[in-house]
C-alpha cells in the first residue's frame, strides 16, 4: 500500500512540474524524506497529507486509495456552466430523490 501511495505522490509532484526539493519545501519536509515516501518506504503524516491535498486540490481518498474524485476546482468549473436557478433546482431534485430512496428502504 505504501508503494502505491508513494507512486501517486510522485505522479502528483511530476504533474505539478516540481522537483523534489521544491515540492518537499511546500510540504514542510526534506527532499530526502520525500524520496523515501515516493519509494513507499515511509508515509506522510496526517498533517502533511492535508497540506498535499490543499496544494494539489486532490482528495485524501485519491492519494491514499487511488479513488478518483472530482476536485473542488473541477466541480466549480462544471457548475459555472449553469445558472444559479438551475443549480438550486438540481439540488432540490437530488434532495427529493434522496428522501424518496430513504422512504423506500
Amino acid at each position: 500500500m505504501k508503494k502505491e501511495i508513494g507512486k501517486r505522490i510522485k505522479a502528483i509532484r511530476e504533474s505539478m512540474n516540481m522537483n523534489k526539493e521544491n515540492f518537499a519545501k511546500l510540504l514542510g519536509i526534506s527532499g530526502q524524506y520525500l524520496g523515501i515516501v515516493e519509494k513507499g518506504k515511509s508515509c506522510l503524516s496526517v498533517e502533511k497529507l492535508q497540506i498535499l491535498c490543499n496544494i494539489s486540490s486532490l482528495s485524501a481518498d485519491y492519494i491514499l486509495f487511488g479513488k478518483e474524485d472530482i476536485s473542488i476546482e473541477q466541480t466549480k468549473e462544471v457548475l459555472s456552466q449553469f445558472t444559479e436557478e438551475q443549480i438550486r433546482n438540481g439540488c432540490e431534485a437530488l434532495n427529493n430523490l434522496a428522501l424518496f430512496i430513504k422512504c423506500c428502504k
